[in-house]
């Protein structure tokens, strides 16, 4: 019993502690945001303290009108101050509207600029994070959260805005107005308010843990339904349909308990709400009797009392859900705050330098590199690829030929080592200008929802329509363009669904053309196409390599005969090179052993 009361305390404490860190994170990024519109925060907040003292002098006048009809008859011309009263009650109300009109435009005007400034942030910092980090989530999880943590400022500033200050505003002047007809009567709402509020935060906090885990199990479930849409046609393929079925529907049920068990812990909370209000109002009410006995209130005072009580109860029902759904928004934010929080793994060194590329020389000096600190992929590395010549690296599957491809554009930073590019260590020069000065052709090329005329132009926004048909004649990707209604300006789809492999490989290349890049990386650009295609794409490759230092990945060692130069790998490291006819008449070589295979049919 006492260890499994420790347990709860210590999640408790471990939650709070959770919240406590990035809630400051949080309201950092949050007010960030807010600086620059000072004005009309400052505006929003001034109105919304003046606005709700409409909802504090208006009973005081309701009061008078009231004492006014129980004593008419010894009033002079009760008419007259009871429509006078009514005057004051409408500039009164007319002034909160106003301030209430003051607080709805200009909140609305700076929430929209910050929460355009907050997406903004959170996308320019997303992209910033490295490959490794994007290998390790969810793009479904990793939309969600931008989503989310946008809601999430909406949410807590409107719940400061419209609930918070004039709760605030409204219970003090009560208690104050109250005190001063009778201190007793102030003070049994203050000690009711201070019993309430109590017994709320050891709720919140209670229940704190579980918002927590459903924030949690809400973007498993997004990852998981973003994973399967990604992967359809696996799921059909394979069969998997009635596996996904069960492996979602196990997924969305455990979301499903977590989101029952909050709702109903909300509904028990309701319950104690109520009865917590029925006796404030019996309460209230027997200690207003007692005073009208004594001649200390009016008749007047008891409909102030009713409707200052009925007043604090509204606010202080909201109020409970005020508190939960702060913590649920901080919940919700809380998971972007983390991505926002954590370091990008590659940054530019402060004193990076514009990589400047005169002749296009690559050198791997002594690299070593690690996944994870844990499995060596690169052993003592060292490669020299000349100015304009041209490099295929071949080997079994993971010998660490990608890995090469993925430290050359400083994907990952090296465990050991150098990568020189004219002389330049890559480390020591800006990625921007890194990645501006090489182009890459891979596998499976990934374009955007977008034109094609706007996935050609991706590497050179500013090219004329001109250079980009000229680069989609050279990359043989003009004939095919042709065919659609729509032309250039056709939506290729999600990731370019729309275009078939080959289709999508000349696009790239058309892409690579036009961005005219002095290093040229080819990864498996042809593995995956059939001969038609290849013989195409083999066409297209030929123009994009023209008077550029290259570095060709490859498995099918037919498309890499006529390199200059052939380095074979082995576990990371160089066990032969030379060109193709030099390696296969190599005895008991490597690359002999691997042509043999290919050409006898073993490999595709």
């Amino acid at each position: 019993m006492v260890h499994g009361r420790a347990n709860y305390l210590f999640l408790c404490y471990n939650s709070a502690i959770f919240m406590t860190n990035y809630s400051k994170e949080t309201f950092k990024i949050y007010y960030q945001s807010l600086k620059k519109y000072k004005r009309s925060v400052f505006l929003v907040l001034f109105s919304v303290i003046i606005a709700p003292l409409g909802n504090i002098i208006t009973p005081l006048f309701y009061r008078d009108f009231f004492n006014v009809l129980a004593d008419w008859q010894t009033i002079d011309d009760p008419a007259s101050q009871l429509k006078f009263i009514l005057l004051k009650i409408l500039i009164v109300y007319l002034i909160s509207w106003l301030f209430w009109r003051l607080a709805t435009f200009a909140a609305a005007y700076f929430q929209s600029m910050a929460v355009k400034d907050i997406y903004d942030q959170c996308f320019a910092y997303l992209h910033k994070h490295s490959i490794s980090f994007f290998n390790n989530s969810f793009v479904g999880t990793l939309v969600k959260r931008v989503n989310r943590f946008t809601h999430s400022f909406v949410g807590i500033s409107d719940l400061l805005i419209w609930d918070v200050i004039p709760l605030l505003v409204n219970i003090s002047l009560i208690i104050i107005i109250l005190s001063q007809r009778d201190l007793f009567l102030g003070l049994g709402i203050l000690a009711w308010l201070i019993l309430y509020i109590a017994i709320t935060y050891a709720f919140s906090i209670y229940k704190l843990k579980f918002d927590l885990k459903r924030a949690e199990a809400n973007s498993r479930l997004t990852g998981v339904l973003a994973d399967t849409i990604s992967n359809q046609l696996n799921v059909k393929l394979f069969n998997g349909y009635q596996r996904e079925i069960k492996y979602f529907g196990g997924v969305n049920s455990n979301l499903q308990k977590l989101r029952l068990f909050t709702w109903k812990l909300d509904n028990i909370f309701e319950a104690v709400q109520g009865f917590l209000t029925v006796f404030l109002e019996v309460g209230i009410f027997y200690l207003a009797i007692s005073l009208w006995q004594k001649g200390v209130i009016t008749l007047g005072d008891f409909v102030l009392i009713q409707v200052y009580v009925i007043n604090v109860f509204m606010r202080m029902w909201h109020f409970g859900r005020i508190i939960r759904r702060y913590y649920e928004y901080m919940a919700d934010a809380n998971e972007m705050t983390e991505v926002l929080t954590t370091a990008h793994e590659i940054v530019d060194s402060k004193k990076a330098k514009e990589l400047q590329i005169s002749k296009g020389e690559i050198e791997f000096k002594g690299v070593d590199f690690s996944y994870n600190k844990t499995r060596m992929v690169i052993k003592d590395f060292n490669l020299r690829v000349l100015p304009k010549e041209k490099v295929a690296i071949v080997g079994a599957s993971g010998s660490g030929k990608s890995t090469l491809v993925n430290l050359l554009l400083r994907n990952y930073d090296l465990t050991k080592g150098k990568i020189l590019l004219d002389g330049q260590p890559i480390n020591k020069v800006k990625q921007e200008s890194l990645w501006a000065n090489i182009a890459l052709v891979n596998q499976d090329p990934i374009l955007f929802h977008r034109t094609l005329k706007e996935n050609i132009k991706y590497g050179r926004p500013e090219a004329t329509d001109e250079e980009v048909i000229k680069a989609a004649k050279l990359a043989n990707a003009h004939d095919f363009i042709l065919e659609f209604s729509d032309l250039y300006n056709t939506y290729v789809g999600e990731r370019g669904v729309k275009l078939s492999g080959g289709e999508r490989q000349r696009v790239a290349i058309a892409r690579a053309i036009l961005k005219n890049a002095p290093i040229l990386v080819l990864d498996e650009a042809t593995s995956s196409l059939d001969s038609e295609s290849e013989g195409l794409i083999q066409d297209a490759l030929a123009n994009l390599m023209k008077n550029k230092t290259v570095i060709v990945i490859a498995h099918r060692l037919s498309t890499i005969m006529k390199m200059d130069r052939i380095v074979v790998l082995d576990s990371g490291q160089i066990v032969e090179q030379g060109n193709h006819q030099e390696l296969i008449n190599k005895k008991g070589g490597l690359y002999k052993k691997l042509w043999e295979k290919q050409v006898g049919g073993f490999i595709a």
